[in-house]
């Protein structure tokens, strides 16, 4: 480990077509060759933003040239942004390549980094620049469509709206009003932090979509309004997502991410492709290893759970953290030296509930039981106080249970994988006072009699119909303790016109339909005593935009209409969550 390191701040590196970005370097000060472990950010390379994840003296001191670049057009970087652009796999190549000449470089390049940090790796990844080696992409999606701007064919509304006005929005500012009076100036910064404090109270909620009020009048996201008039569209989405890529990444990725995360999916989603189906040997070495953690947070404590101390990012298992992990999986592919971590079990996994980390061989595991939990009532499952019940037994003859989904009067946002303003704390929120209104169905099954834990994909096959030619379900599910504190784990959602596919498709009112709902995954043993329960609604505002069940063309309507749904669960029509159970 080397005594002492240099930095040299705002390297120049010249792209193809002879842009300028800019990169602060942290090195031994002397010796080498060493390898470079590079990171591109949006977020500004003199500041916090990659700091929660690697500590990039103490990589350098270990015997790295760490390079963290501002992106094209951010920060100190010259050229025009365009975010989640195919730029960032052009640049991202040239990157790499101009990394590899640095003087000290031994040529081989690792790349690291989290959320956009980690689109930035594979979008390099999948121009197989020579000198690229291995990555460990944290928090990172694998479809636009899939957490990031759509979720099941609603919009990620609280995502889009709280990443456009408050994570990039500033710089975008400061630029445009680079040259105005101080007076304009001003008034543009103070313009954008006022939208900041009033998304969350107002902003969330203007309507039509089409004129986010808090975008138009700063003239920010407009990558937003085309997605919005080709609402879920896999052309436009297609150059920023890797899962139409993947044959194209040739190198070893360690892939890190968190069960209440905005990409939980799409992490698990990113390995099991690598795995399985890489186009090299090398590719097929990729690991996972999903924490406790949302996206902003990587402590024990996750929303209103503590999950133990052993839980935290910063110390995993007692053992090691992520500048520790990345230099153990840089260490192997990019120094050679042999340190037993490709040999290990490539899945780990923390298992909530029981509180420890477990290591397994594949995903999903082998030895899952998937078993349906039907929904059971007498017709009145609506909030806590009403009859609805879960089971493996399979329905007979029941009536339908039935609520009004008022878009003027939506389910809010209680923790879950969201990013959005700080008041909605994502993670671990009790369910309770949601699941006290009548417009949420609850169906819960009897105290367990054993341990029981859940790992993997959940999927829910909800029966429905609505007077609405296209409206929303929402399904969540929650682990219920013995003092009936309700945890929730996963949640998904489905609109009605997406129920096919991609191709929209209007409902008919009154007609029954399957709807499968996606709850992506999770990691949970319900102990004994504790009860496994399944709510089911029509919203989860503003963490999804509000379907207003007109059946218009999406963010063209200024107002809603009520929707009267219906959930059947009979012999015909069996509704049920689909739960990836562990035998024990």
């Amino acid at each position: 480990m080397s005594d002492q390191i240099k930095v040299d701040f705002d390297v120049p590196a010249t792209m193809r077509d002879g842009t300028i970005l800019r990169a602060n370097i942290f090195q031994p000060a002397e010796g080498g060759p060493y390898p470079i472990a590079l990171t591109r950010t949006p977020y500004g390379k003199d500041f916090f933003s990659v700091s929660p994840t690697l500590d990039s003296i103490r990589l350098a001191r270990a015997g790295y040239i760490v390079v963290i670049q501002d992106i094209r057009g951010r920060l100190t970087s010259d050229g025009e942004w365009v975010a989640m652009s195919e730029v960032e796999t052009l640049d991202g190549y040239d990157s790499v390549e101009w990394a590899a000449t640095l003087p000290n470089s031994s040529g081989k390049v690792g790349m690291f980094g989290l959320s956009y940090l980690g689109l930035t790796q594979w979008m390099a990844a999948k121009a197989q620049p020579p000198h690229l080696k291995a990555m460990i992409p944290f928090v990172t999606f694998a479809d636009v469509r899939d957490g990031v701007s759509w979720r099941g064919g609603a919009m990620e509304l609280g995502t889009t709206g709280n990443w456009n006005v408050g994570a990039v929005g500033l710089d975008i500012i400061l630029k445009r009003y680079k040259n105005a009076s101080p007076q304009e100036r001003i008034g543009a910064l103070m313009a954008l932090v006022n939208e900041i404090n009033q998304l969350r109270l107002k902003g969330y909620y203007s309507l039509p979509l089409k004129d986010f009020e808090p975008l138009r009048k700063l003239g920010l996201g407009k990558e937003v309004w085309e997605q919005i008039e080709r609402p879920y569209d896999r052309e436009l989405t297609a150059p920023a997502s890797i899962a139409t890529s993947y044959d194209k990444v040739t190198v070893p990725t360690y892939n890190v991410g968190g069960w209440y995360d905005i990409f939980t999916n799409g992490t698990l989603q990113n390995f099991r492709a690598m795995r399985y189906e890489g186009s090299t040997p090398e590719a097929q070495q990729a690991k996972v290893l999903i924490g406790p953690w949302s996206h902003v947070n990587y402590t024990n404590v996750v929303g209103e759970q503590d999950f133990g101390f052993a839980s935290a990012l910063a110390f995993m298992n007692l053992q090691t953290d992520l500048t520790g992990l990345t230099q153990r999986w840089f260490d192997y592919w990019l120094k050679g030296i042999e340190n037993g971590i490709t040999q290990e079990p490539p899945v780990k996994l923390f298992i909530m509930g029981a509180n420890i980390w477990r290591d397994e061989q594949e995903w999903p595991l082998a030895r899952t039981a998937y078993t349906p939990y039907y929904l059971h009532s007498d017709g009145s499952a609506n909030s806590l106080k009403g009859d609805g019940a879960l089971s493996t037994e399979k329905p007979t003859h029941e009536p339908a249970d039935k609520f009004t989904y008022d878009p003027n009067n939506p389910v809010l946002t209680a923790g879950g994988n969201n990013l959005m303003n700080a008041l909605f704390t994502p993670g671990v929120k009790n369910q309770t006072t949601t699941e006290e209104r009548p417009d949420v169905l609850v169906y819960t099954t009897a105290p367990l009699n054993q341990d029981t834990e859940v790992i993997g994909p959940i999927v829910v096959k909800l029966w429905a119909s609505s007077d609405a030619t296209d409206t929303d379900f929402v399904a969540r599910l929650v682990d219920v303790h013995s003092d009936g504190f309700a945890q929730n784990l996963a949640d998904g959602i489905i609109r009605g016109r997406y129920r096919n596919g991609d191709t929209p498709e209007l409902l008919e009112p009154g007609k029954a339909y399957e709807f499968t709902i996606d709850l992506w995954s999770t990691a949970n043993m319900f102990k004994a005593g504790h009860s496994i329960r399944l709510d089911v609604t029509s919203s989860n505002f503003p963490r999804w935009d509000r379907n207003l069940n007109t059946g218009a063309a999406f963010g063209t309507d200024s107002e809603g209409r009520p929707a009267h749904q219906t959930i059947l669960h009979d012999a015909e029509h069996p509704s049920q969550v689909i739960l990836p159970l562990i035998p024990r």
